[in-house]
C-alpha cells in the first residue's frame, strides 16, 4: 500500500514547493498538501489521483484530525507568529493520539539551537523538542534566510524604485533557496532511515552582503538595483504603516541585528551532502527569477 504524506503550509513557499518536487519524483506515494482551505491551496497546486487538497487549521482540533488520516509522514510548518508553539502543540497532540505518524520532518530556522539565541529561534527549538519528547522519529530543517523573500518582499519596491531598504549594514548572509529546501526535505520525507534524528543546517554555498545581492540582480535583470542601508527606526516605521504588529516587527528587528553582527554568515554542506548536488547560488537564483523584477 502506497505511504501518504501531509505536507503543512502546502499554499506558501515553501510547502508548494515541497509538494511540486515529492510528487514529481515519487510516483509511489499519496500527497495530503494542506493549508488554511482547500481553495488556498488549489490556488497554487495543481491537483492530481495522488494529491488531495485538505484542510488543515492548527486551532481547529477537527480539521487537524481529518488532515491526519490515513497518514504515515508529516512535514510540519508553522506560521512566524508569537503562538508558533502553541501550534505546534496542538497538531503534536493529535499526531500522538492518531497513533499513524512514523516521521515528522519539521521547518525550522537557522540557529534554532544557539544559546541564548532570539525570538524566533527560541520558539522554534520549543517546538523541536515537543517533536523530540514524542518518541516520533523526526529530521529538523534549519534553513537560513529564503532567497525568494527578494522576490515576496522586497520585489515591488525594486521594480517600482529600483532599490530596496533595510537595517543590515554589510552584513552577510549565506541566503538559500527554497528549492533547495524542498529538495532537502523531500529527501528527509522519503528516506527517513537515513535522515532520522538529525537537524541539518541548510544555507546556499556562500555568504553574501545586500550590498552583493543588489549588484548580481543588477547584473542578471539588466537594470540598477541598488541597496540602501537604513536605520531600524526607520525600517520600524514603515513596517507598521503596513499593520505589522509589534511581536513580528520586534521579531525582525532581532534577524536584522544578527545579521549586522555577522551571525547570519554561516556556510553549511548540507545541501550536497543530502542532495548529492551543490546548492543553487543566488546568481542563479537572479537568473530564474529575472522577471520578478523587471
Amino acid at each position: 500500500m502506497a505511504e501518504t504524506i501531509l505536507i503543512t503550509g502546502a499554499s506558501g513557499n515553501v510547502g508548494s514547493e515541497v509538494v511540486r518536487q515529492l510528487s514529481s519524483s515519487r510516483k509511489d506515494i499519496n500527497i495530503k498538501a494542506a493549508g488554511h482551505s482547500v481553495e488556498s491551496v488549489r490556488k497554487v497546486i495543481k491537483s492530481d489521483d495522488r494529491l488531495e487538497p485538505t484542510e488543515l487549521d492548527y486551532n481547529k482540533p477537527d480539521t487537524l484530525r481529518q488532515a491526519l488520516k490515513g497518514v504515515d509522514k508529516l512535514f510540519l510548518l508553522t506560521p512566524f507568529q508569537s503562538d508558533m508553539v502553541d501550534l505546534s502543540s496542538n497538531i503534536l497532540k493529535e499526531v500522538k493520539n492518531a497513533g499513524n505518524i512514523n516521521h515528522i520532518v519539521k521547518l525550522s530556522v537557522m540557529g534554532a539551537d544557539a544559546e541564548p539565541g532570539i525570538t524566533g529561534g527560541r520558539l522554534h527549538r520549543q517546538a523541536e523538542e515537543m517533536i523530540e519528547n514524542s518518541g516520533i522519529s523526526f529530521t529538523f530543517l534549519r534553513p537560513n534566510f529564503f532567497m525568494q523573500n527578494f522576490v515576496n518582499f522586497l520585489s515591488k519596491m525594486i521594480i517600482e524604485q529600483g532599490s530596496f531598504y533595510l537595517p543590515a549594514g554589510d552584513g552577510k548572509v549565506s541566503f538559500v533557496d527554497i528549492r533547495d529546501i524542498a529538495a532537502v526535505a523531500v529527501q528527509a520525507l522519503t528516506n527517513n532511515n537515513s535522515h532520522s534524528g538529525k537537524a541539518y543546517t541548510i544555507t546556499g554555498p556562500e555568504a553574501i552582503s545586500y550590498e552583493d545581492a543588489a549588484r548580481i540582480l543588477s547584473e542578471q535583470v539588466n537594470k540598477k538595483i541598488s541597496y540602501v542601508n537604513v536605520s531600524e527606526e526607520q525600517t520600524r516605521e514603515g513596517m507598521k504603516s503596513m499593520g505589522m504588529d509589534e511581536w513580528f516587527v520586534d521579531s525582525m528587528m532581532e534577524l536584522y541585528e544578527i545579521t549586522r553582527m555577522g551571525y547570519a554568515s554561516q556556510v553549511s554542506s548540507a545541501v550536497e551532502e543530502v542532495t548529492g548536488r551543490k546548492p543553487i547560488s543566488f546568481s542563479q537564483f537572479a537568473r530564474d527569477y529575472a522577471g520578478s523584477f523587471r
